[in-house]
């Protein structure tokens, strides 16, 4: 597979080196004849001519050299301008392609190799009307500018390299992200959808159970019990209706099915108090809460009693409950539901075992704290602290 994959990739890569190549030895031909053109205009011997375009050819065949290999390249290339100004042009790309493939070090030492066989060729060849001092200043500042566009175009490449992998790093890192927000969202509406069903499911269970071990209760009791699981029945899909439509979270939800039915506050834990009573709970209510949390806390609230009792029926089923809320704005809103370790019981429900986990972690998001514990006589203690800002 790797092997297929690296002779997908070859053609257009060597496509790449050709290119260049062949774009180089065009440049360095075009260039090299417009200085032989411009020695033939000042007069020069036929003999100096001819020597010139042979090493401007020359200089043009050594560029797929400098593509492959930059270093060995440009260093002959470097090497014929001391022969003839045509290797000039061929020189200069020299000094300017090693400065880009190659580290500065060895770039600079490029550049000062051509610089040395421009002043060399000075001795045999100087330029009329030109002082040697002029012309070491203008080969030292060609070779030292052509050595600075080679570093600075190996820069900008380092950099665009390092711009593309933070691109890509940052893509993975979105990518991880937006997965963790999934997962936390599906935990979020499976926890919903626990909190709000299990309490439902498990009433119709209790009730059923009556049917079951009193197949010779009264009529009238009979058909009380069945309009109760009817009722709940219809209470549950409502819920879980409620619950699906998060899933959606688009405008039409948020003002169809899900905004005809308000979220629980604080307040209705008085109401879900008779509902458990009416299923036969024995629940002691202690309700000493000043005035009105917010949604949030509210509803948190209300969850966290709503699991609480659903806990002590499937568990204790026989059990008395004792539930306490007090708190006010301004200091804290605290919930304790406590009642009896039941002995084995065949009328105990199942359970998922995850109950407690969602309570500790839908607690903990508002910024509260969930304890729970069995004291030394075999009471279960579950003890949440909300905050109630003013």
């Amino acid at each position: 597979m790797q092997t297929s994959m690296c002779q997908e990739m070859r053609p257009p890569l060597l496509q790449n080196v050709r290119g260049a190549e062949a774009g180089m030895m065009l440049v360095t031909l075009v260039l090299a004849g417009a200085t032989v053109l411009g020695d033939a205009s000042g007069g020069e011997a036929t003999r100096l001519l001819i020597i010139d375009s042979v090493i401007g050819l020359l200089s043009a065949g050594l560029m797929p050299l400098l593509v492959r290999r930059p270093t060995l390249g440009a260093t002959l290339l470097v090497a014929l301008a001391v022969a003839s100004p045509a290797a000039t042009p061929g020189a200069s790309i020299a000094v300017m392609h090693v400065g880009w493939r190659r580290p500065f070090g060895r770039a600079a030492a490029v550049a000062t190799l051509a610089a040395a066989t421009h002043l060399l060729r000075w001795v045999w060849l100087p330029y009329p009307g030109l002082s040697f001092g002029w012309w070491v200043v203008l080969v030292i500042t060609a070779d030292g500018a052509l050595l600075g566009w080679g570093a600075l175009m190996r820069a900008r490449g380092a950099l665009v390299a390092s711009l593309r992998e933070r691109a890509v790093r940052a893509e993975a890192e979105q990518g991880r992200r937006v997965a963790e927000a999934r997962a936390q969202e599906r935990a979020a509406i499976a926890r919903e959808m626990h909190d709000v069903l299990a309490h439902r499911l498990s009433l119709l269970a209790t009730y059923a159970g009556a049917l079951e071990y009193r197949p010779d209760a009264p009529p009238e009791r009979l058909a009380e019990a069945a309009g109760v699981i009817r009722g709940g029945v219809h209470d549950a899909l409502d819920e879980l209706r409620d619950v699906i439509a998060v899933l959606h979270d688009t405008e039409a939800d948020a003002s169809g099915a899900a905004g005809d039915r308000p979220q629980p506050t604080l307040a209705d834990i008085t109401r879900l108090v008779d509902e458990c009573k009416a299923a036969g709970m024995q629940i002691t209510l202690v309700y000493a809460a000043a005035g009105t949390p917010t949604p949030t806390i509210g509803r948190t609230a209300y969850r966290l009693v709503q699991e609480a009792l659903t806990n002590a029926r499937k568990h204790a089923p026989d059990q008395p409950v004792h539930l306490s809320i007090k708190g006010s704005a301004g200091s804290a809103l605290e919930i304790e539901v406590s009642n009896r370790v039941a002995a084995s019981s065949s009328t105990v429900l199942p359970s998922g075992g995850t109950g407690l986990v969602g309570l500790t972690e839908r607690v903990r998001l508002v910024g509260g704290r969930l304890d729970h514990r069995v004291t030394g006589d075999r009471v279960f203690v579950l003890h949440a602290r909300l905050p109630w800002p003013t």
